[in-house]
């Protein structure tokens, strides 16, 4: 018995040396911004659907702006927080649909499509009815895929916006398809438009529908700012001739970028001799390498690739108010820039 015990006794002391100590689990606390900003469920107008989305309530009883943000290519609407929370500081409303989702999946209602662009109608529609939103000062951001949406909508409904700012954009589904040839993201279009818009007539058709470029010329008296760093489509995945060609459709005949301009910025990443010095304070210590600018719109191309200076969309859509001329006036900012996700 007495042997027993202290069998019993080293085993006892052996498993409490032994046994490796639990390591307390560590959450990531939420930002106070992430933590007031909540997921919702809104009814969409095209198929009375329920859709997801982020929404945050300014404070106040004033009228406030609106700020519409949207998701990149690849992910959905949850993605969109880091592009969301500035709106908490701005004290604007903000609501990120999820706008049909992902358009990496070949679901046939995502990537533009009626359902999409109905989507973030109704979400406008759903926030002014819950909150006292300023008509006049209604926004929209989105950066790659954001930025395809953003001056989609800009271009099939003018109407709602103040502003639009964008970077990188997709703005020409077909012609991305090819410069993808038809891999990755080119194959993200094929499946979605259930045909190859490069040789098929009907995916063609659809792509164009779905592109910013066959509606942009709507869009004349909307303020759109739009950038795009010049090692996009070199060490990113949208070519800056996307943003270029945008801004041309927008611009007035004596403003337009010639083509051969676009060509050395797009494909040798060179700035076009006699191009006048850029300085701009919002972009800190980043370069401003090329700007043109025409009436409402303007494009800027900065040193920098897939990115988007978000704090930069904030201060610039808070100075333009619906109907009235584009303002750009300058405004410091750190410059910093946050790369795209996919």
């Amino acid at each position: 018995m007495k042997r027993f015990l202290l069998i019993l006794l080293s085993l006892v002391l052996f498993t409490s040396y032994a046994a490796p100590k639990k390591k307390k689990s560590r959450s990531r606390r939420k930002s106070k911004s992430e933590s007031v900003i909540k997921s919702v469920n809104y009814p969409c107008s095209f198929d009375d659907s329920k859709q997801r989305a982020l929404v945050w309530f300014a404070k106040g009883d004033k009228p406030r702006p609106l700020i519409v943000v949207l998701h990149t290519w690849s992910w959905n609407f949850e993605k969109a927080l880091p592009y969301a929370e500035p709106a908490v500081k701005y004290n604007f409303h903000m609501i990120a649909p999820d706008f049909r989702g992902r358009n990496t999946a070949g679901k046939y209602l995502s990537m533009g499509s009626d359902a999409a662009v109905e989507d973030i109608v109704s979400a406008v529609e759903w926030m002014k009815k819950r909150a006292n939103v300023d008509p006049d000062k209604i926004y929209l951001m989105g950066g790659s895929g954001g930025g395809h949406m953003a001056l989609l909508m800009a271009g099939r409904h003018p109407e709602i916006w103040a502003g639009v700012s964008v970077w990188c954009p997709i703005t020409d589904l077909k012609k991305w398809c090819e410069f993808h040839k038809g891999k990755g993201y080119g194959k993200h279009i094929i499946d979605t438009l259930h045909g190859d818009p490069r040789t098929e007539g009907g995916a063609a058709k659809e792509a164009a529908k779905r592109s910013p470029v066959t509606w942009l010329e709507n869009a004349r008296n909307v303020n759109i700012d739009i950038g795009a760093g010049i090692n996009d489509g070199h060490t990113g995945s949208v070519p800056i001739d996307h943003s270029l060609n945008a801004f041309n459709i927008l611009a007035g005949e004596d403003d337009k970028i010639p083509q051969e301009h676009i060509e050395l910025l797009t494909l040798k990443r060179k700035v076009p001799a006699g191009t006048p010095p850029v300085k701009d304070a919002g972009y800190g210590k980043r370069k401003v390498l090329y700007r043109k600018t025409s009436g409402n719109c303007r494009v800027t191309i900065f040193s920098g690739a897939h990115d988007i200076l978000t704090s930069y969309s904030y201060k610039w859509l808070a100075q333009q108010k619906k109907g009235k001329a584009a303002v750009w006036k300058e405004f410091k900012d750190d410059g910093k820039a946050q790369v795209l996700t996919k």
